[in-house]
């Protein structure tokens, strides 16, 4: 279960890294990092308590990580 954790944390800040050098997002490296964690930590404690998933753990993290860039920067974007 802990390395689990770890590979996690670790894929989600290479998604977070890549996704801000690609010009995906423009939130800055470390805010694209920290959302990418946040959300892969929510998906996995989500995981482990529920055993709801896409497959396979490291599948899990990026994908949760890709939607938690999705989610959060546009909620927060300045409304008309």
């Amino acid at each position: 279960m802990f390395p689990t954790l770890i590979g996690t944390v670790v894929l989600a800040g290479i998604v977070g890294y890549a996704s801000e050098r690609s010009g995906f997002t423009r939130n800055g490296v470390l805010q694209s990092i920290i959302i990418c964690i946040g959300g892969s930590f929510l998906f996995y404690f989500v995981r482990i308590m529920f055993g709801i998933g896409f497959g396979p753990p490291g599948i899990d993290a990026i994908l949760s990580a890709i939607g938690a860039l999705i989610i959060v920067p546009t909620h927060w974007r300045n409304r008309p």
